[in-house]
């Protein structure tokens, strides 16, 4: 076996007042009921809610105070996300912090939720880290996992263990739900989906292990999830198959197509027309649909 033991606190956010206290209190009270605890992941932009007015440039005390945190309790801590000031640039990022208060890499979200996420700037690095002797990591942000692109790349690199911060406080979280789980399965791997609440998102949030099989889903009050994890499941699964029936990453391997999609943009999609809100419908345009509707019926 290998045995990792990673903790998700899923917590109310608030959008106007800092949330870092009220995260470090929930570090310190799971730390002591759960002291068997190697890692603890947070949501998206928990510490301090989804305005990019609270944006700030890094390295920063709030990031310097985890550390100090990661360091007493010898975690792996990964304190959700922060709107990052880059120059011009507005990026989200997480850190991820080892159990020596060290930050091994900082992560920028590749696909802000766009349009609604305006004014935040995509990044176009992925980031991987080593646990030593127990197995690789990675980390996606929210709207990435909408794009299996993200998680397939970490997959091929060898990574075993996504870990997802996520603010899902819209209707198609059930959506994001089904998203994760197959995620888990295609890349075999493990999924940890943290959402938070309030301001932070509307919570559900959601663990998968490598078979694809939700190892637990939580509900819509404040949890802590802390599950222990056995790495040695990814490798049997990506050897001998998904429940020991297909083989989905040996099957991308020795694939005899090349997809042209990605050398440029198909015309269909030049076609969609530009990325902005949908605006309300005028009654003239309703009707024109209707009529084209009730020809095709016809």
């Amino acid at each position: 076996m290998k045995p990792f033991s990673i903790a998700g606190i899923q917590m109310h956010v608030s959008a106007g007042h800092s949330n870092v206290e009220m995260m470090k209190h929930k570090i310190e009270v799971l730390m002591s009921v759960y002291p068997w605890v190697q890692m603890i992941v947070f949501s998206e932009l928990s510490p301090f809610g989804p305005l990019t007015v609270h944006a700030q440039e890094f390295p920063n005390k709030v990031e310097s105070d985890f550390c100090a945190i990661a360091k007493k309790h010898g975690i792996w801590l990964i304190p959700g996300t922060m709107f990052e000031k880059k120059d011009v640039r507005i990026l989200n990022t997480a850190s991820v912090i080892n159990p020596q208060g060290e930050i091994v890499g900082r992560y920028n979200k590749l696909f802000p939720f766009y349009p609604y996420e305006a004014g935040v700037t995509g990044g176009d690095q992925f980031l991987i880290f080593e646990v030593p002797e127990i197995g690789r990591f990675g980390i996606t942000i929210c709207y990435d996992m909408w794009f299996p692109e993200t998680s397939r790349t970490l997959a091929t690199q060898g990574v075993e263990v996504i870990i997802h911060p996520t603010l899902t406080g819209t209707i198609d979280r059930d959506v994001e739900l089904a998203i994760v789980q197959a995620t888990a399965a295609i890349n075999q791997c493990y999924v940890f989906d943290i959402n938070g609440l309030g301001d932070g998102g509307t919570g559900r949030s959601i663990v998968c292990g490598p078979d694809g099989r939700v190892l637990y889903q939580a509900s819509t009050g404040e949890e802590m999830i802390p599950i222990e994890i056995d790495l040695e499941r990814v490798q049997r699964s990506r050897e001998n198959g998904v429940l020991r029936l297909g083989q989905p990453l040996k099957s991308f391997r020795d694939r005899n197509i090349s997809f042209d999609i990605y050398s440029k943009n198909p015309d269909y999609l030049n076609s969609l027309g530009q990325l902005i809100k949908p605006t309300r419908m005028n009654l003239e345009k309703i009707n024109t649909v209707l009529q084209a509707e009730v020809q095709e019926l016809k």
